[in-house]
């Protein structure tokens, strides 16, 4: 198995720190790991069985963009966390059709919430809800996704019109023959490191690749 693991963009997401976090965890599971930092290597020959993208305000070129979405639609897994994966490429349509959301806001930046966990799936199969702190986002998002956790607004932190909201923040869709896994937990490294961010996370890996079997 091969995994290719795609970063850069705003430094603010520590970009390697965060990757670098799960690049151990992929060759303990058998997979040869290449790092790019640019996003032309998506226009290579590269045919990895898993895409871990974690690059924060990409502008794709049309070729960056075909490149990666139909190396997807072919069979290739794609996964990533926050803004790594839905707050970027925003000028890229067929990207943002792909990965199924895209990040518009996060009312009061770190503060505390919850993270439910919906009905059942192998990705998030024995975790409780649990609580975290951080950005909660507000994304705007694919009806069709298959949502395996959610936050739900308070309204507060400027932000009224938000109140009740029930937000995804992990989900997974079948793209063509591809199979992707976003999670919207994971600004930092610290936020990684919470037991069952990192749990979910390692799971969605894995799901993507075909590694675990589940619904979709």
């Amino acid at each position: 198995m091969r995994a290719l693991i795609v970063r850069g963009g705003w430094d603010g997401h520590e970009p390697v720190a965060c990757t670098e976090l799960f690049r151990p965890f992929l060759r303990e599971h058998g997979f040869t790991v290449r790092v790019a930092d640019s996003l032309d290597v998506y226009t290579g020959p590269d045919e990895p069985d898993l895409i871990v993208q974690c690059w924060t305000g990409a502008r794709f070129t049309e070729e960056q963009e075909a490149g990666l979405v139909e190396r997807v639609r072919a069979g290739a897994g794609f996964a990533g966390w926050h803004g790594g994966i839905v707050a970027t490429g925003y000028e890229a349509p067929r990207y943002q059709y792909m990965v199924g959301g895209r990040f518009v806001c996060h009312p009061g930046d770190f503060v505390d919430y919850t993270v439910d966990i919906t009905g059942e799936h192998p990705v998030t199969a024995g975790l409780d809800s649990f609580a975290v702190h951080t950005e909660q986002y507000f994304c705007h998002l694919d009806p069709t996704l298959d949502v395996l956790a959610t936050t739900t607004f308070t309204g507060a932190h400027g932000a009224p019109e938000t109140a009740g909201a029930v937000m995804p923040v992990v989900w997974t869709r079948r793209f063509g023959a591809g199979r992707v896994f976003v999670s919207t937990l994971g600004h930092s490294v610290a936020d990684l490191r919470v037991p069952q961010t990192r749990t979910i996370t390692e799971r969605g890996l894995l799901w993507a690749a075909g590694l675990v079997a589940g619904p979709r």
